[in-house]
């Protein structure tokens, strides 16, 4: 197959289906990932389609979702590795919301062995994730089903969370972004994941490095109301997520990078199988606060202990701070 061939293949396939992996497209066009990815770099030079970390999705952050079977197979194993991760951010007998996504669909695989574990969630992916676990307490949102991503949008849905109190809430979206912080393409499932938000004193935010810089149409969490970010670790060559890495944290944004030097949180540890909680030593590199920060209602307890990384000396934080910059620099 020619390159021209290829090239108009992989372009109707991204506009047939908003999002397709590369290994996808690879199988597809019957050629290696590694062409397939030059392939999409020249179709993104000419406007006709975006790159993301293992994919290419339709141009123009702010036009259109991806659904659910299209989002399920891009950057597969930096999901996992964060789901590893976010895990051990989560104690027995904890209350919490988990919102819709496929990152935290992972997560919820993660939580089912977690003994006294109360889930309020709008995703019926993360409820059937827990639906055996026994020691697992599941609520369930009211609203209309949303059938792209398998959630529970609306009216019903955010008026079920009005005085609810949990310690926190872990989230995805479609970008992230330092300026205006966590952010979704659709309007109904924005409005939901802001009434999750305020059910919770602190906010954990799981975003792959590919969703960093990227800015979608609707504001779901503002950067000061992030709490925690856990990500994972950007190749060298991605200035851009570095960047935001940087921005993020200088907001007061505490960073947890899954996997990098040292390895650990990644798609073969502990919890990797979908039922496990994974090991508590696995790598967990915070940046501490580095100054101010908003005042967390509620925040004593288990949600105080979150934020311990924020009392973390001058030290360990000059010492992280200059890891982020290294990323930049590379």
């Amino acid at each position: 197959m020619f390159a021209a061939e290829r090239r108009q293949l992989i372009l109707e396939m991204v506009r047939a289906n908003g999002a397709v992996s590369l290994r996808e497209l690879a199988r597809v066009v019957q050629t290696s990932e590694v062409t397939v990815r030059r392939d999409v770099r020249a179709l993104e030079a000419e406007g006709l389609l975006d790159r993301r970390h293992g994919g290419a999705v339709l141009p123009g952050g702010f036009t259109r979702e991806s659904g659910f079977p299209q989002k399920s197979h891009l950057a597969t194993a930096e999901k996992t590795a964060i789901a590893d991760l976010a895990a051990n951010f989560v104690e027995e007998g904890e209350a919490i919301v988990v919102g819709a996504g496929t990152t935290t669909q992972e997560l919820a695989r993660r939580l089912a062995r977690v003994p006294g574990l109360t889930v309020v969630t709008n995703s019926l992916l993360v409820a059937q994730a827990l639906a055996h676990a026994n020691r697992v307490e599941v609520v369930m949102t009211g609203g209309t089903l949303r059938g792209s991503n398998y959630a529970l949008v609306g009216s019903g849905a955010e008026q079920s969370l009005h005085g609810l109190r949990v310690s926190r809430a872990f989230l995805s979206g479609s970008g992230l972004t330092a300026e205006r912080g966590l952010s979704t393409s659709n309007m109904l499932s924005a409005s939901v994941d802001r009434a999750l938000v305020q059910a919770a004193a602190e906010v954990v935010v799981l975003a792959d490095h590919g969703k960093l810089g990227t800015d979608t149409m609707f504001q779901t969490v503002p950067t000061d109301l992030i709490t925690r970010l856990v990500t994972d670790e950007p190749p060298a060559h991605d200035d851009r997520a570095a960047t935001e890495l940087q921005a993020l944290a200088d907001q007061g944004v505490q960073i947890a990078v899954a996997g990098g030097q040292g390895g650990s949180a990644g798609v073969g540890g502990p919890g990797a199988g979908g039922d496990a909680v994974p090991a508590r030593q696995q790598q967990r590199r915070d940046v501490p606060l580095p100054g101010p920060r908003r005042q967390v209602p509620g925040g004593g307890g288990a949600a105080g202990g979150l934020r311990s990384a924020a009392m973390l000396g001058e030290q360990g934080a000059g010492a992280e701070r200059a890891r982020v910059a290294d990323l930049r620099r590379r």
